[in-house]
């Protein structure tokens, strides 16, 4: 071991990084474990889904703190072992740490495999959901493997192995460290604990180099045989056949005291451009905002980046029309995870289709400062015809409108690759407009 450098003990850094890492591992296993069940719960589903995007968060921090680790120590020395160690003594310990490590970088790479196929295996169907950092940033999904559901299976096989495998390392790992504190009393647990007593033995050379590399050797491959059983040994049944889905349709709900319209998904005849009173959104005082269920909890969120343009005469409706530009990207709901998964390809795909339109040229009157556009409703370029009802006062200052109506998704095909039975997210959302503008 001569040409091994080793100290007395462990850097502060490398301290800070073994017990936070070892912190975080132990709050995992009871987390994942828990959500696991109460994710299919009603009353625990809410805090379930919240539990999983923390368990994705701390296990991406595992990994970038385990290697941060390996890179650590592999450029400043670490304590010699005690000299009174046997030979498979120290054979054992080392492998023991090469597994921990290989196991430390296994466990969220499976994870994060998992959860990149969008296929949940407990209800061995789709759900993509997508990974928030903390909430402070997305973490992409691994390419290709989308919708992969036997990956999947693999995937979620392997990591709960490697689970185990880790608590039995874990058991192993400190009932070692016990030894060395209270029966060989050689100082061990000191180099990593720099509050007991020292007093430890170099271990002085008694092991060759080719020793250390077969120990390294042992502890990887063990690491590469506890993945590949636990990836081979929760493959997947055959799944059966799924049964056509049932035509949908969208639907729009009056505001108040008039019928509900129920519309196909042919498109309406395009807008024409008014020659009514045109008018200035106030956008200060506007808002787009949208409103349904997830997990059985209420969620709000609305369209930060939208504009419009209004050619409005309530006498004269014949020539009136309507065109909003919402930008996709721009949904917000305060729940990163929720908002970063609205920009993937099954919700609104803002990155190939960044605007949803709305365009209406034909309005009815109701009574009561009450009325209703007919219009169409494009989402990622497939237009709905949709009934938008609304009120609408005018005096000297401006023009007030509020409208509301209620929109099937599945008819809008938003969260058809995981959700189409709208277990998760409630079939229908509410739409809220409401809108100040001033005459041009």
């Amino acid at each position: 071991m001569s040409s091994e450098r080793s100290a007395s003990r462990y850097t502060s850094v490398a301290i800070v990084l073994h017990w936070t890492t070892a912190l975080l591992v132990i709050a995992m296993v009871p987390m994942g474990w828990w959500m696991v069940d109460a994710i299919n719960e009603p009353e625990s589903q809410q805090t379930a889904y919240q539990a999983f995007q923390l368990h994705k968060s701390i296990g991406f921090a595992i990994l970038a703190l385990t290697l941060a680790r390996l890179a650590w120590r592999l450029t400043h020395p670490t304590p010699a072992l005690p000299s009174g160690m046997k030979w498979w003594e120290v054979f054992l310990a080392r492998a023991t740490h090469v597994c921990f490590y290989g196991i430390l970088v296994a466990l969220p790479l499976t994870g994060w495999v998992y959860v990149s196929t969008g296929w949940a295996a407990a209800l061995d169907r789709p759900l993509s959901v997508a990974t928030s950092w903390f909430g402070l940033f997305t973490v992409p999904h691994l390419p290709g493997i989308e919708g992969q559901r036997d990956v999947a299976f693999g995937a979620i096989g392997a990591h709960e192995l490697l689970v185990w495998a880790g608590i039995v390392l874990l058991l192993l790992h400190v009932g070692a460290a016990l030894k060395h504190q209270f029966i060989d009393r050689d100082g061990v647990l000191a180099q990593m604990i720099p509050v007991f007593e020292r007093g430890n033995k170099p271990h002085g050379g008694a092991v060759s180099s080719s020793w250390r590399a077969f120990a390294t050797a042992a502890g990887l491959a063990a690491v590469i045989v506890v993945t590949a059983t636990g990836w081979s040994r929760n493959q997947p049944a055959p799944l059966a056949e799924a049964a056509p889905a049932p035509a949908v349709s969208a639907s729009a709900e009056p505001a108040s005291g008039t019928q509900a319209t129920t519309v196909t998904d042919a498109p309406a005849p395009a807008a024409t451009t008014g020659t009514a009173k045109a008018w200035a959104i106030d956008k200060s005082a506007s808002s787009i905002a949208f409103s349904g269920t997830h997990t059985g909890n209420a969620f709000e969120g609305r369209f930060e980046q939208w504009d419009g343009d209004i050619r409005f005469d309530p006498t004269d409706l014949a020539n009136s029309s309507v065109t909003v530009l919402i930008d996709t990207a721009s949904a917000r709901t305060g729940d990163a995870t929720q908002e970063n998964s609205l920009q993937t390809d099954e919700w609104f795909n803002p990155a190939n289709f960044p605007q949803a339109r709305f365009e209406a040229a034909t309005f009815r009157a109701l009574g009561d400062d009450r009325y209703e556009a007919q219009g169409t409703l494009t989402i990622k370029d497939k237009p709905f015809p949709v009934v938008l009802p609304f009120r609408l006062t005018i005096d000297d200052t401006g023009a007030n409108m509020e409208g509301a109506l209620e929109l099937d998704r599945t008819a809008l095909d938003l969260g058809m690759f995981s959700d189409p039975a709208a277990g998760w997210v409630s079939q229908t959302i509410a739409v809220k407009v409401t809108v100040r503008a001033t005459p041009r």
